[in-house]
């Protein structure tokens, strides 16, 4: 079963936007999945994310 996931709006500089549509199709991404890869990366760069399969030390 997939996780549920959280929606919410989300206000961007239209300049943002634009940059982030086209990283996202350079990536084969929507914008929406794209933002939240580079969250979760950004996350579990900064030790705030449980990586799955991962124990806590």
């Amino acid at each position: 079963m997939a996780k549920e996931k959280k929606a919410f709006p989300l206000r961007l500089d239209p300049d943002i936007h634009r940059a982030l549509e086209q990283w996202a199709a350079d990536e084969f991404r929507s914008v929406n999945g794209h933002i939240e890869f580079l969250l979760r990366e950004a996350l579990g760069k900064a030790g705030r994310l449980k990586q799955p399969g991962r124990e806590e030390k």
